[in-house]
């Protein structure tokens, strides 16, 4: 299992010297793309629709859980990166830290399934996103196909499970409904309080 893990990273791994053109839009995603997911967040926040809101709380809290089960994992399964044994295109410079699983893939995969879960016509186009940064980890050198899949399985199952859980269990739901609620007053009364001021 481990030698057909290592021959499809050196297939991927490899584009980065039979198609060099797209080297650079690998390092920025696999750098860089998950910055967009977080300007997605800030965007679909302050669009100040309930079901936007409910849907970035509900992703941030799958978030927390599935990188917090990556880093028990981490701890558990301890496995290196590729370069650390291997001779590989390495095209961005990463620390010698566990591979299993990505973060990045489990990141991006976990609020690309809160996205898609309310938002289908944006989550296809979100998925495609995480998609790109997960195979990017692999083409710029830095984790295994099966770091990236388990990543991607993490982050779609927790992404789920969290909004299973708040459609089930009501507390948790009304939590979450209390928090945005919460929030949503406190930023109406500092719109309120600014348009006084500038009255």
């Amino acid at each position: 299992m481990l030698q057909l893990d290592y021959h499809i990273f050196q297939i991927i791994n490899h584009f980065a010297i039979s198609d060099a053109s797209l080297n650079p839009i690998m390092d920025f995603l696999s750098q860089d793309g998950e910055y967009l997911f977080f300007l997605g967040i800030i965007i679909y926040w302050f669009m100040r629709t309930k079901t936007n809101r409910r849907m970035v709380a509900e992703g941030l809290i799958a978030a927390c859980v599935a990188l917090g089960i990556n880093g028990l994992i981490g701890l558990l399964i301890y496995r290196d990166r590729p370069f650390v044994h291997h001779h590989v295109i390495q095209l961005i410079q990463h620390a010698a830290n566990a591979s299993f699983p990505s973060d990045h893939a489990t990141g991006a995969f976990v609020i690309a399934g809160s996205i898609w879960i309310w938002r289908k016509r944006d989550g296809w186009v979100w998925l495609l996103l995480a998609t790109g940064i997960a195979f990017s980890r692999v083409w710029t050198g830095v984790h295994y196909p099966a770091d990236v899949l388990a990543g991607i399985v993490i982050g779609i199952v927790i992404a789920f499970s969290v909004h299973g859980l708040m459609k089930r269990w009501k507390l948790a739901d009304n939590i979450l409904c209390s928090i945005v609620d919460f929030y949503e007053k406190l930023e109406s009364k500092v719109w309120k309080n600014k348009n006084i001021s500038h009255s």
